[in-house]
């Protein structure tokens, strides 16, 4: 009897002497997804560290838990992606719980109650519902805050238009462009709190629950865990502790520093570190990307030209259907599409890595492009020139290597220029992926400081500066071939 006691005993030890509950982790780490700015839950403050509601929780949720996290923040439409592409195992980002979400995800208990509210300008007139009536309303995609705007568009007669991302959205009402955003609450008063020029004429409306989430049907551990977590974190006052941090009256802002952000200045002083980090991955991006498609362009130029007819039409496949497909779909094809379709096929998940994707997607592109290029040069050296070659018994392979090759280059020269130059500005476009290039880079500041049109500045003398030293670059070299 003593021995069933004291195992009893034992067992209500550890519940109510420290009132921890655990799970069982399945993975030695698990990858996180998050969003990159969504103030006050995510956002980069003035050292560039990720933080916020969602940063906070789930770090302390993993430590009570005792299971190690990688945390990736590439905004919130590539984390939705990156969950469902296996690329991360879960996503927190501020993310509602929506009936058509449940049909993708698994999600945990909920650990905020969102409100949708809207924002004008404080010169704005607007002061209901009604008033919005042939005006345009801004709302960030694939928010709880659209479906409430989509749903009560017909009874209120406004327009609406999306976009990828807050800062974006802001810079619109503030330049015009719409009459008014929807956000939620927390995310519209936090921006306001760091110098936007806005009211919130009504009042909130409930939208729904706010909660962690996983793939439907994966990682059910995961689940488990961040409930356990939450709930010890809810009864020990840590949970209370991490919303007051950001929502309370007076709560600590963004900034951790003294240096003043509203100069150039001082954005420079206080991001160089950041903005040369995003610098290094877009040369790298456009080098190595450049390098691969000038071998891959090259091959498919001479099948372009091939006396073999099937050589030439696989030339030709190769440049319409590359040219034919936008960078930005064939980046999200090459990232999120074609791991989704092996797991389909095998049943296992196969991530690709955001840079490797980049390159692959940014190599082709250009292949394509220079591909037509090398067909141009060859094709202007004079027909007659290999007749000629040709009818004094040189080989087909000798004759391009000796004669045609020599001359064609130097022709082509200057739109290989052209075309690293246009590859260089293209890696703008694959940030849609998540990869924090230079770009990139400047729409995080801008999410923090809400400082657009001084970063988008500083962004484009940066493009314009690397770009002139590159393009004098390859003017020499082109000069020394000559």
């Amino acid at each position: 009897m003593k021995k069933k006691i004291l195992a009893f005993l034992l067992i209500l030890f550890p519940i109510f002497s420290l009132g921890v509950v655990k799970a069982d982790t399945v993975k030695s780490k698990y990858v996180i997804a998050s969003d990159s700015s969504f103030a006050p839950f995510v956002f980069q403050d003035s050292s560039n560290e990720y933080t916020g509601i969602d940063m906070d929780l789930i770090k302390a949720i993993a430590k009570d838990q005792g299971f190690e996290i990688e945390i990736t923040n590439p905004g919130f439409d590539a984390a939705i992606s990156a969950v469902q592409a296996g690329q991360a195992d879960g996503i927190i980002a501020g993310m509602s719980v929506t009936d058509a979400r449940k049909a993708t995800f698994d999600f945990s208990d909920s650990y905020y109650t969102a409100n949708t509210i809207l924002g004008v300008k404080e010169s704005s007139t607007i002061a209901s519902y009604e008033d919005l009536k042939d005006k345009t309303v801004g709302v960030k995609n694939g928010t709880a805050s659209q479906t409430f705007l989509t749903e009560n568009q017909s009874k209120y007669g406004y327009k609406i238009k999306t976009f990828s991302d807050g800062s974006s959205m802001y810079d619109s009402l503030n330049t015009g462009a719409i009459d008014a955003v929807m956000d939620d609450e927390p995310v519209l008063k936090y921006s306001i709190s760091q110098g936007q020029k806005l009211k919130t004429p009504i009042a909130g409306t409930p939208i729904g629950e706010t909660a962690f989430a996983v793939k439907k049907g994966t990682n059910p551990e995961l689940i488990q865990m961040f409930n356990k977590g939450l709930a010890n974190l809810k009864a020990n006052g840590e949970f209370q502790k991490i919303l007051d941090k950001y929502l309370a009256s007076g709560a600590a802002t963004t900034s951790t520093s003294t240096v003043d952000e509203t100069t150039i200045w001082g954005l420079l002083q206080n991001n160089y570190k950041q903005l040369l980090s995003g610098l290094g991955i877009t040369l790298a991006l456009a080098l190595i990307s450049f390098a691969i498609a000038i071998v891959i362009g090259i091959i498919f130029g001479m099948f372009s030209v091939s006396p073999y007819k099937s050589l030439r039409v696989i030339s030709e496949i190769f440049v319409d259907v590359i040219r034919g497909i936008p960078l930005m779909i064939l980046a999200a094809f090459i990232f999120w599409g074609i791991p989704n379709f092996i797991e389909s096929i095998t049943g296992q998940q196969s991530p690709i890595n955001d840079f490797v994707a980049g390159t692959i997607a940014l190599s082709l592109n250009a292949a394509a492009y220079i591909s037509e290029i090398v067909r141009g040069g060859i094709q202007a050296v004079p027909v007659g020139q290999m007749e000629a070659s040709r009818s004094l018994g040189i080989s087909y392979g000798k004759t391009m290597r000796k004669i045609i090759l020599p001359q064609a280059t130097k022709l082509m020269l200057p739109n290989f220029v052209n075309q690293f130059v246009i590859a260089l500005k293209d890696t703008t476009i694959v940030s849609a992926i998540g990869l924090v290039e230079l770009f990139q880079t400047g729409k995080i500041i801008i999410a923090r400081n809400y400082q657009s049109f001084k970063m988008y500045a500083i962004l484009a003398i940066f493009y314009l500066v690397i770009i002139t030293l590159l393009t004098r670059l390859a003017k020499r070299l082109e000069k020394r071939i000559r």
